[in-house]
């Protein structure tokens, strides 16, 4: 599980394709603290270490994170949001994250307005994931609260912290995210497409 706050951002260093899976190798300041089998959350994908060496670690996607996911597309050099599994005992600064992404979206509006950034994502409606006004949604493993919420797109307000330090910086029309919609609104969606 995972709260939504980035920790740090790291940096591809190599991918490596082998059969239906791809190893990527990341430089990252929490390295160090990574042992083997740990659970990191990548762009809002929770993927496992399964390597270390000096600054570097590297995790493996399999063929199905691969096709439910933006990591296909990520190459050497793309900066990613991290951040380790919580605690327990922690505080939840952010929101209850799976790291499981339910779908993808693509950025079709990103705007500074005075200060503070303003994006809007488009998803696909026929997955049946939903957002609610004030709710929140896990963009690329960022916790943030909706605003303008539509029937396949909603957008969000980033502070000037959240868009230095996250890969929200590097965003233009045309970036494809990774999107997780909150657990609860996961249910609520259930519960009206039954109906």
């Amino acid at each position: 599980m995972f709260t939504g706050i980035i920790e740090t951002l790291g940096t591809i260093q190599e991918i490596k394709k082998e059969k239906d899976n791809i190893h990527i190798t990341i430089n990252s300041s929490i390295t160090a603290e990574l042992k083997i089998d740990q659970s990191v959350s990548h762009n809002g994908i929770c993927l496992t270490v399964v390597a270390i060496t000096d600054s570097s670690y590297t995790v493996t996607a399999i063929n199905e994170t691969i096709q439910k996911t933006n990591i296909g597309g990520w190459t050497v050099g793309d900066s990613v949001n991290l951040e380790r599994a919580m605690k327990l005992g922690d505080r939840l600064d952010g929101h209850i994250v799976q790291g499981h992404v339910d779908q993808t979206g693509i950025c079709i509006e990103a705007e500074e307005t005075n200060g503070s950034w303003h994006y809007t994502f488009e998803y696909d409606q026929a997955l049946n994931n939903l957002t609610i006004e004030k709710g929140s949604i896990t963009v690329n493993g960022v916790s943030l609260t909706v605003v303008n919420s539509k029937k396949n797109q909603f957008s969000v307000a980033i502070i000037p912290y959240t868009h230095e330090h996250t890969n929200f910086k590097n965003f233009v029309i045309g970036t494809k995210i990774n999107l997780e919609f909150d657990v609860i609104g996961k249910y609520v969606s259930r519960l009206y497409s039954k109906n």
